[in-house]
């Protein structure tokens, strides 16, 4: 079951950066929590759904931001969690300020569908919350 969850996050990760909405749609649970980003600015905050999930966290990006790309370097089976390995660049609205880092996921899946999302700034973080080691 946990390869089957690899293979659901990744086709979740691919819809969404696609705008593929449908997709998404069928992938996601419509409770989904997204927890912020440990080590982050919305570290403690939890949004639940899609449209408050964009109302919390993406409003404030674009705010702040003129570009930012997830890409998704790595998926690590953890049974009912997935470990995603990303590399992030943004680029600041105005100043063009650019910044790149390496940041994780811990996605839940249950039911076929991704459940909870859980951001770490500190990759190695991100695979002690599931009980692994890099």
């Amino acid at each position: 079951m946990s390869q089957e969850n690899v293979e659901i996050v990744r086709a979740a990760f691919e819809a969404f950066i696609e705008g593929d909405q449908e997709k998404t749609a069928q992938l996601v649970d419509p409770a989904l929590e997204f927890h912020g980003t440990v080590g982050g600015l919305q570290e403690g905050q939890v949004a639940h759904g899609q449209s408050e999930i964009d109302q919390t966290f993406e409003s404030e990006d674009l705010e702040a931001w003129e570009e930012r790309r997830l890409e998704p370097e790595e998926f690590i089976d953890a049974g009912d969690d997935v470990v995603v390995l990303l590399h992030e660049y943004r680029r600041g609205k105005g100043s063009g300020v650019e910044l790149e880092t390496e940041t994780a996921v811990v996605v839940t899946v249950s039911g076929g569908r991704v459940v909870r999302i859980q951001g770490y700034m500190d990759r190695k973080a991100a695979l002690a919350a599931v009980g692994l080691s890099d």
